[in-house]
């Protein structure tokens, strides 16, 4: 046994109890196996089994969301060259970037959705198409804005008439790894989601009947609905949304380099020198870090994050950052008549004013917070979190005061920060010609 299969095997094997270096034991299952394992690696890096014929992409590609080439409304023509193009009908097979690629086992849908680049087109005209709601002046992007964060940086969001809804708009970001949908779970799939708001009143104030009605009657939509699907109904509208929300998916964060990272620095020369595998990733690792550095303030973050300490990866945990579970932190529960969340869906007294935990990516660009969007600052939420939100019989056993002092607050925060990156560049003005 060579030196780097010892070491291989004392990390890979060694019983490791503290959180964050189990998430460290994790990254080098990742990034470090033998060469006998390289399948096992291809399934924790984010591959699905290939299909005949499928194609592998790495999600975040530009090209997958870069509209049917040309400028001004799509035209007839550009979209009969686009649907004659055999590639874009060629099944994906999804690789998620570092960081997100450790949940690959949480990706939903694909089985009976799968995504292929003439479905994902489709899906991203609609999104931004304001033709879905009945007066045609909102659109999914309305509330879920890319310049924004896909979310909108208001209390709650606004529909058709100025209309304030009850909560506040929700990431539309990374919800490949996320099956139930809303605050309170009620959609069951990222397709039910996606269809729902074209029938509140509130929202887009349509009927899917009348939305399938209108898609039909604009010739750009019909020859897309029919090449890809067969006709226009509202499941292939939901199917559709669906597909391209699925590929906005974010970057690697300065969070996600350094803990690559971290599963390396430990390394001597001694142990690289007769693997020239470990020593290329090694290498790769070390220039992530260097060119995507986190602060010392978010270092001493991260560890209050993913202790005790902060007690905050007790729900913010996995890739996305996010036990997809609902916990009631409180949050609006002093009002007279309080949301009760995803009780109204349960019907479970457990889940009496609970809510979905977020992600806390790029949570530094989805202000404000909350369900209700009633905290304004990362500082705020911090503080919230801090004295144990709100007293209530059915508050979150896993709340409590966290006495933390105020450089510790501002370390945690910083953190939060280190968690943001990029997401794909979205072609949002490209949509069908009227006729």
């Amino acid at each position: 046994m060579t030196r780097c299969e010892r070491f291989y095997k004392k990390l890979l094997t060694n019983p490791i109890s503290n959180h964050s270096e189990r998430i460290m034991q994790s990254n080098l299952r990742l990034w470090i196996v033998p060469a006998a394992y390289a399948g096992i690696l291809v399934s924790l890096l984010g591959f699905f089994p290939s299909a005949v014929h499928a194609e592998e992409v790495l999600l975040g590609d530009p090209s997958l969301t870069a509209g049917v080439p040309g400028k001004g409304p799509i035209t007839m023509s550009e979209i009969e060259t686009w649907l004659d193009d055999e590639r874009n009908f060629i099944e994906l097979n999804p690789r998620l970037p570092l960081g997100l690629s450790q949940g690959s086992s949480q990706i939903t849908g694909l089985d009976e959705n799968p995504l292929t680049r003439a479905k994902i087109e489709l899906g991203r005209q609609l999104y931004f198409d304001t033709r879905l709601s009945v007066d045609s002046t909102v659109s999914c992007a309305s509330c879920h804005d890319p310049s924004m964060g896909y979310t909108a940086q208001t209390k709650t969001g606004i529909g058709i008439k100025g209309q304030a809804g009850g909560r506040n708009s929700p990431v539309s970001f990374n919800r490949i790894l996320s099956d139930k949908q809303f605050w309170d779970g009620r959609a069951d799939s990222l397709e039910a989601q996606a269809i729902g708001p074209i029938e509140n009143p509130i929202e887009m104030g349509f009927t899917h009947e009348g939305v399938v009605k209108r898609l039909s009657s604009i010739p750009v939509y019909a020859k897309q609905f029919e090449k890809i699907f067969g006709s226009v109904t509202i499941d292939a509208v939901g199917k559709a949304i669906a597909a391209f929300e699925r590929v906005i998916v974010t970057a690697p964060s300065p969070y996600d380099y350094n803990e690559q990272w971290r599963t390396f620095k430990n390394l001597e020369p001694e142990d690289l020198e007769d693997d020239d595998d470990l020593a290329k990733l090694y290498a790769e690792a070390a220039a992530g870090v260097k060119a995507h550095p986190m602060s010392e303030s978010a270092k001493r973050g991260r560890e209050i994050f993913f202790t005790e300490k902060g007690n905050c990866s007790a729900c913010h945990v996995g890739a996305n950052l996010a036990d997809e579970k609902y916990h009631n932190i409180g949050v609006g529960m002093d009002k007279k008549d309080p949301d009760i969340g995803r009780h109204a869906v349960s019907n479970d007294d457990v889940d009496m004013g609970a809510f979905k935990t977020p992600t806390i990516r790029n949570v530094a660009l989805t202000s404000p917070y909350m369900h209700d969007g009633s905290v304004a600052t990362l500082e705020e939420v911090v503080e919230w979190y801090d004295k144990g939100g709100h007293p209530h019989k059915h508050l979150s056993t896993k709340i409590r005061p966290l006495n933390l002092n105020d450089t510790e607050e501002a370390d945690l925060v910083e953190f939060m920060k280190a968690c943001t990156s990029p997401t794909p560049v979205v072609e949002t003005g490209r949509l069908p010609a009227d006729a």
